[in-house]
């Protein structure tokens, strides 16, 4: 007859006596144990082996067999753990190495309160205590604001500017306000509105541009210089200015019609400058030559005084023949000056129209019209006429052998 067997035995035991005289001896044995585990300290190698069972999830087995089945190899924690707290001490400081660029500069926090503001280059921060934020100090930012305006005289006006900065001190741009950008914007359109509420329309969209950029330029340092933004204002442009849509056309052909008058005036400006100097040397040139005229005239006029003056015992000894000499020296003079030859045979003068022979003969070569034939014909009568009335004189009159005075009848051939 089988026996029972015991429910908490090891499988392949049976509860016979050799069975039965095993769990006397555990019984016996325990009071020992406890004892050994009241006096001696706890083993922490126990410990971290019975906590890395675990985390395997491999558990104690209830009988012997199990135990020895399920035995892990010794290994030594203790010196493990300094080798693992020295690679994690070189991670750490190694991640804390970080570069600053050339136009940056780096504002350090240490547990969110500003610490120390480095310079660009390789530096080095203890991470998760130090926190590095860059600013670029060196960029021009450009920030554009618009809207409808009310002027002075109470008209809206759209208007753009844009404004030119960069940050100056790294720190106050982060730390100073909230969002320093949005300051400056929110400055800058108060600053436009100021300025435009204190002009009429015509001088913004005319004239006044210049002062409206200046005059937004000083507003805008004055309202931001109490905040300490750290942001320096490099230059304000003023874009456009522009009249509502109902009036747009008529606004339009006046700043042409102005533009036009600065260029008139810009053009005559130039005209004025690049005359002036030729006007200035014609009128020193005429003085020049009205100067030299006037010593010409008076060096003559001393030259015929002084000639004069040779003259008059000549001619107190012979006062006829001096001014027969005078009136032929004038008159050859003065006849050396036309082409026409004049010739005086008593008391005919007859006049050589030299200029129009000289025509003729230069148009003998081209072929003759008929307008041309007929003056020719009316200059053979008209001298044709003139040879008859010589003739006529000549044989009428009766010949002398006696020389003819100087005073009554003159014969010559001047040029």
């Amino acid at each position: 007859m089988a026996q029972d067997q015991d429910p908490w035995a090891p499988p392949g035991t049976n509860s016979g006596n050799s069975s039965g005289q095993k769990p006397n001896n555990q019984q016996t044995n325990e009071p020992r144990n406890k004892r050994d585990n009241e006096q001696s300290p706890p083993d922490l190698e126990e410990a971290f082996t019975n906590l890395l069972k675990k985390l395997s999830g491999k558990n104690k087995g209830n009988g012997s067999n199990n135990q020895q089945n399920n035995k892990l190899p010794d290994f030594n924690v203790g010196k493990l753990l300094p080798v693992a707290v020295l690679v994690g001490a070189v991670i750490w400081g190694l991640s804390g190495l970080y570069t600053v660029k050339e136009a940056e500069r780096g504002v350090v926090t240490r547990f969110g309160q500003l610490h120390s503001i480095v310079q660009p280059g390789l530096n080095w921060k203890p991470t998760f205590v130090d926190q590095v934020i860059p600013v670029n100090v060196e960029q021009v930012k450009e920030l554009k604001t618009q809207g409808s305006m009310l002027t002075q005289d109470e008209n809206m006006v759209k208007v753009e500017l844009t404004v030119q900065y960069r940050v100056q001190d790294p720190a106050k741009f982060l730390f100073s306000v909230t969002n320093a950008e949005d300051s400056l914007g929110q400055a800058t359109d108060s600053a436009l509105r100021y300025v435009v509420g204190h002009m009429t329309m015509d001088n913004i969209l005319t004239t006044g541009r210049s002062v409206v950029r200046q005059d937004t330029w000083k507003s805008l340092n004055e309202i931001i210089k109490p905040y300490d933004m750290g942001l320096e204002v490099i230059d304000v442009n003023f874009q456009s200015a522009r009249p509502p849509e109902d009036v747009k056309d008529a606004f339009d052909d006046a700043i042409k019609a102005q533009e036009d008058e600065q260029r008139y005036i810009r053009e005559a400006e130039a005209y004025a400058r690049e005359r002036e100097p030729i006007a200035r040397g014609n009128a020193q040139r005429i003085l020049e030559e009205a100067t030299a005229y006037k010593e010409q005239i008076v060096l003559e006029a001393k030259g015929e005084v002084e000639r004069f003056q040779r003259l008059l015992p000549e001619f107190k000894s012979a006062p006829e023949v001096l001014k027969e000499r005078l009136y032929l020296q004038t008159m050859e003079n003065v006849m050396a000056k036309t082409p026409k030859v004049m010739m005086d045979a008593g008391n005919n003068l007859t006049v050589l129209p030299v200029d129009q022979l000289l025509r003729q003969k230069q148009q003998a070569t081209l072929p003759e019209t008929d307008v041309q034939r007929f003056e020719k014909s009316i200059i053979s009568n008209i001298g044709n006429s003139n040879s008859a009335v010589n003739n006529s004189s000549v044989s009428s009159s009766p010949v002398s052998n006696t020389p003819t005075s100087t005073n009554n009848g003159r014969q010559g051939r001047f040029n």
